[in-house]
């Protein structure tokens, strides 16, 4: 027996026993509590040691994706915080090779930080280099393999295994955030390029590469490597997590992925752990963590999804996890993993590497998932995109009603979403609506390519204060500081509305019922520091007010449309804060009554703006002292210099900003069912409306020197999408 077998076989054991003696108490809840800690354990020992390679480098590329993997379940921001301290290290620049798979690693993590924190930066230079990669395509044969420091210009493929968890999940990823075909496409023809190379049809496993095709073990059999085959079920995993359940090739890779699978668990040996030569286990005796804990992902993962049939796979999943666990040291460090290499090898036991955590972290991840769904009350919902168009950044909206339907014990308080493909908890939150105590509506957010369906698990009996706290969120406030401002932000944009205090001071000459735009730099809150500093209108680098309302409409303004002119209210008189996010910011303002054209008007108006959605919800609705509808308008502001673009219902201004090296603002309005017109100074949007029955429409803006508009036509696109994502809305099932 070699060093360290008997040690860490003794440690696995009593690993096994904590386990089971966790399942006997019936608390549920600690073993997932276990699960995280080792994962922390073991994360904060890597971060305290770290590698000496390049941040950009492809053993950092697969820490970082295990890195995520505990960010989306720990309430612990440290390792987001970690992840962008790298990011920012490295500019977020893939590594330094155009075309190897290795330099495009990294990517993956900036792919999923983008999803958390939406800026245009996290992507663009992974987005440059594959960009030229697929406008200056390799040269080369996917069988031709090359020395690092030999390899010629423009030619390169992915001739090797690893190449299968260092790119396709990257570029996958790309396509899911971005919604480009052309990212996905490339992938798809190299996966099967280099599948047809080095998958063993007859064995369901990978050669490292073509130079393994005619070697064998001592034994005599051929040579697949643990972790090799590891890193390709890593990478199956992390394409199929992003693949479309419909699309054509999906059944290809679930086929592979399956194949894989059973072979794998065949060679499983009897502590839970895979051999560094999955063939010969002998000559490498004792685990290797590398691959045990990429195989010990995938096999969960495919249980979690049910690709894998529960009753053979489990018990194989919980001996390989209880197996990695035993490979942890006292102080974290886990132990075990294989050297940096492309063949099996001999090694010292006490050998770590930031790889090897990687994996062990991704495995955890999907034993927490794992757990989740067999001790916590669950149900799935199917959410569908109708619409040809890419969604990013949507809102779902679920009845609480029909979750109770399923889940007769979901709250408010213990409700909580998870990604459908991965162990990833989704920002919720519930919305009373109506004041009486009882949220009717559970929010939550997510990206869609079109034409796609997408799952979600929705558990009912967690403990939200141990969920991963919102990177972007929504703010709304009453500002009595500031003459009783009304404001409210998101990622995007900030606003404010003027409350009875300035109207006593400025009076109907200079302020009114207009709607103000602050514009801002960054995702994060800018509102209370102005605010704070109480100095508007100088860019301090996070946000400037450099848009003047007065007592015109602003970005959305409402007045009564009559003879020809718009007859609007003062400030609002009171408020009520309705919501106040992290996803959706809901507050209701009270107007009048005042005088239009002869007829006295009151209004109550409700605004909730969206987290990553530039333009507000506005439901207006008026009193008045007959029964006779309102032409109602919503309106745009057109200063010196502005430009109006317009559809039957929409309409946008594009215009300088007040003061100097501000940039254009875009305003934008969408009022559904309504009719374009042209005032004074001003674009609207008309519609006749009832008495006490709802005018909605949709008003805010871009900036174009912001992260998003860097110009009118850009601004444009975005308002005329937005109306026709309204005319499709998501299609929410409880199946």
């Amino acid at each position: 027996m070699k060093p360290g077998v008997k040690t860490i076989a003794a440690v696995t054991a009593c690993v096994l026993a904590a386990t089971l003696a966790l399942e006997a108490d019936g608390e549920p809840a600690a073993t997932r509590e276990n699960t995280l800690a080792i994962m922390r354990k073991v994360a904060d020992w890597q971060l305290a040691h770290p590698a000496n390679r390049r941040l950009d480098d492809w053993t950092h590329g697969a820490l970082y994706a295990g890195m995520m993997a505990l960010g989306d379940l720990s309430p612990d921001p440290k390792y987001r915080d970690a992840m962008m301290s790298v990011g920012k290290a490295n500019q977020w620049n893939p590594g330094f090779m155009v075309y190897h798979a290795d330099d495009h690693c990294v990517g993956q993590m900036y792919c999923e930080m983008y999803t958390h924190y939406r800026n245009p930066a996290m992507l663009a230079p992974l987005r440059a280099r594959l960009d030229y990669v697929l406008t200056n395509p390799s040269k080369g044969k996917v069988e031709e393999r090359f020395p690092v420091k030999e390899i010629p210009a423009g030619i390169l493929r992915w001739w090797w295994c690893d190449a299968l968890f260092m790119a396709p999940p990257a570029w996958t990823r790309l396509y899911a955030v971005t919604g480009d075909e052309k990212y996905l496409d490339f992938m798809l023809r190299e996966w099967w390029a280099t599948s047809d190379l080095l998958y063993d049809k007859d064995e369901h496993l990978y050669f490292r590469d073509n130079s393994f095709f005619a070697r064998k073990e001592s034994n005599g059999k051929k040579i697949f490597w643990s972790r090799g085959n590891g890193w390709v079920m890593g990478g199956l995993v992390r394409v199929l997590q992003y693949l479309p359940a419909d699309h054509p090739q999906r059944a290809r890779f679930v086929e592979q992925f399956r194949q894989m699978a059973d072979k794998l668990l065949a060679c499983q040996q009897a502590d839970g752990s895979w051999h560094a030569s999955l063939l010969d286990p002998k000559i490498y005796p004792g685990p290797e963590t590398s691959g045990s804990g990429f195989n010990g992902y995938a096999l969960a993962w495919g249980v979690n999804e049910g690709l894998l049939d529960r009753a053979k796979f489990e018990p194989a999943v919980r001996k390989a996890w209880a197996s990695l666990v035993g490979c942890v040291a006292k102080d974290g460090k886990l132990t075990h993993v294989q050297p940096v290499g492309g063949s099996p090898r001999r090694f010292d036991p006490r050998h770590t590497d930031n790889y090897g955590v990687g994996a062990f972290l991704l495995a955890g991840s999907e034993m927490v998932r794992m757990q989740l769904l067999a001790d916590v009350a669950n149900t799935t919902i199917h959410v569908t995109n109708d619409a040809d168009r890419f969604r990013p950044q949507e809102t779902v909206e679920v009845s609480m009603a029909e979750l109770k339907a399923k889940l007769p014990g979901v709250t408010a308080e213990n409700v909580a979403v998870m990604d459908g493909a991965a162990a990833l908890w989704i920002t919720s939150q519930t919305v009373d609506a109506d004041g009486d105590g009882q949220a009717e509506t559970l929010l939550f957010q997510a990206d869609f390519l079109p034409k796609q369906k997408k799952e979600f698990t929705i558990f009912a009996g967690v403990d939200r204060t141990k969920l991963p706290a919102p990177t972007l969120k929504v703010a709304a406030r009453f500002v009595p500081e500031r003459l009783d401002d009304f404001a409210w932000e998101n990622d995007r944009i900030a606003l404010r509305l003027y409350g009875p205090a300035l109207w006593k001071q400025d009076g109907p000459s200079k302020t009114g019922s207009g709607v103000d735009v602050w514009c801002k730099h960054v995702r994060g809150p800018v509102v209370d520091g102005m605010y704070k500093k109480g100095v508007y209108h100088e860019d301090d680098g996070r946000g400037v007010d450099c848009y003047k309302v007065g007592n015109a409409r602003g970005c959305g303004g409402t007045a009564v449309w009559a003879q020809d002119a718009l007859w609007a209210s003062r400030c609002f008189d009171s408020w009520k804060l309705v919501s106040a996010g992290p996803i959706r910011a809901t507050f209701e303002l009270t107007y009048g009554p005042w005088d239009a054209a002869g007829r006295n008007v009151s209004e109550v108006k409700r605004i909730s703006l969206d987290l990553g959605s530039n333009l507000n919800r506005i439901e207006s609705r008026f009193k008045v002292e007959d029964a006779d509808p309102l032409t109602v308008a919503a309106g745009l502001t057109i200063h010196a210099g502005g430009h109006v673009d317009h559809g039957d219902d929409w309409a946008t201004v594009w215009e300088p900003t007040d003061g100097k090296n501000n940039g254009m603002l875009g305003l934008g309005l969408v009022v559904p069912g309504g009719t374009f017109k042209q005032a004074k100074d001003h674009a609207i949007v008309v519609a006749e409306v009832a008495p006490e029955r709802p005018f909605v429409h949709y008003a805010g803006a871009g900036w174009s020197k912001g992260l998003d508009f860097p110009d009118r036509a850009a601004w444009k696109r975005y308002v005329e999408d937005f109306a026709a994502r309204l005319a499709s809305p998501l299609k929410v099932e409880i199946p």
